[in-house]
């Protein structure tokens, strides 16, 4: 098996538009947030591009999550023979961010396409082996839910993952039925962890399952240590991190801020199994999206996640909430967000 990580959206960008540039036989593009600017502009070309050359070209777009994405771009794209679909159901997103290119190479991680998130840093992984077949078959049933009539595609969305037993698979999360893999790793691996967890995450709002499982691995001695950005992209989101970093942070959880936009999503549990995927700390990613991770116990995977965690560790403050106040806004905030908790 072989994979490599990508720590920032620009340079994900650049090795997926390789892989579809080298594409032979097909491509399949599941997006959250996919807009026709730069870079998206560069995707779409590509796209119609390999499409014009004989690839079997398959597109599922989060309707919500790209709202912003032009009729006119739609339109060329299908035209030009790529197979364009929209994920579209009330109270559910496709938040997966999925690449595969030849039924070999898979991308999987927190990357969306939009020029907003040229600078940020996430993560990304790009996998090839046998694991590819459990990210076609994630991709597959969102395809079946968006009416795709490939009758290749549908095959695969009906094999089980065969990957449950090994140091490698592809955790999931679908609201419809109970495969609520990513939930269930969370709680197991919080419950069972020895030493420490950390938690790399965008936006936190953690469900009170979540809250209690931190909050009791402190108690039996786990180090928890939660790295955030300090600031997001809204300001409402800097608010509910505020409010849950300040109820976490007097039981003992330990909070990093990092000072440039961090849309990664991972955790590591005792040094010695990684998740990295498209979940937030949420309950939409928890209960409402469907959502996709690949959890690792290989070795040298394992290391190279916790460098690149510790190299944002090293660019970030630790959070004290004696030297961090609360504003104005927390205050009338704080009401909502605990309404908002309770019917979740």
């Amino acid at each position: 098996m072989r994979y490599k990580f990508y720590t920032t959206s620009e340079k994900a960008w650049d090795g997926m538009l390789e892989a579809i540039r080298n594409a032979k036989k097909s491509i399949y593009l599941e997006m959250y947030i996919f807009v026709d600017n730069t870079p998206g502009y560069d995707f779409f070309e590509m796209l119609k591009k390999k499409a014009h050359e004989g690839v079997r070209v398959k597109v599922i777009i989060d309707s919500i999550g790209s709202i912003d994405l032009k009729s006119q771009t739609v339109n060329d794209v299908r035209k030009s023979g790529v197979e364009l679909l929209f994920f579209s159901y009330w109270l559910r997103r496709a938040h997966k961010k999925i690449l595969v290119v030849d039924e070999k190479i898979a991308f999987i991680g927190g990357v969306n396409i939009h020029k907003v998130f040229k600078k940020w840093n996430d993560l990304q992984v790009r996998l090839e082996g046998p694991i590819v077949r459990s990210v076609i078959h994630s991709f597959a049933r969102t395809y079946a839910l968006c009416g795709g009539t490939d009758t290749h595609i549908l095959g695969s969305s009906r094999k089980k993952n065969m990957f449950s037993k090994t140091k490698l698979w592809i955790l999931e999360h679908w609201q419809a039925d109970d495969r609520v893999l990513i939930k269930k790793y969370y709680r197991e691996s919080i419950h069972n962890a020895q030493r420490t967890i950390v938690i790399v995450t965008p936006y936190f709002a953690p469900h009170r399952w979540l809250m209690g499982a931190l909050h009791q691995a402190v108690i039996r001695g786990v180090a928890v240590h939660i790295l955030l950005p300090e600031y997001t992209d809204h300001w409402l989101m800097d608010r509910v991190n505020y409010f849950y970093m300040a109820r976490l942070y007097k039981l003992g959880v330990v909070f990093y801020l990092y000072k440039e936009m961090n849309h990664a999503k991972a955790m590591l549990i005792d040094g010695r199994e990684g998740l990295v995927g498209s979940n937030n700390i949420d309950p939409l990613s928890f209960k409402y999206n469907i959502e996709t991770g690949v959890f690792f116990q290989e070795e040298s995977m394992v290391g190279e996640l916790k460098d690149i965690i510790a190299m944002w560790k090293e660019k970030s403050v630790v959070f004290d909430l004696s030297a961090k106040k609360p504003l104005w806004l927390d205050y009338l905030v704080s009401p909502l967000i605990r309404l908002f908790q309770s019917i979740l």
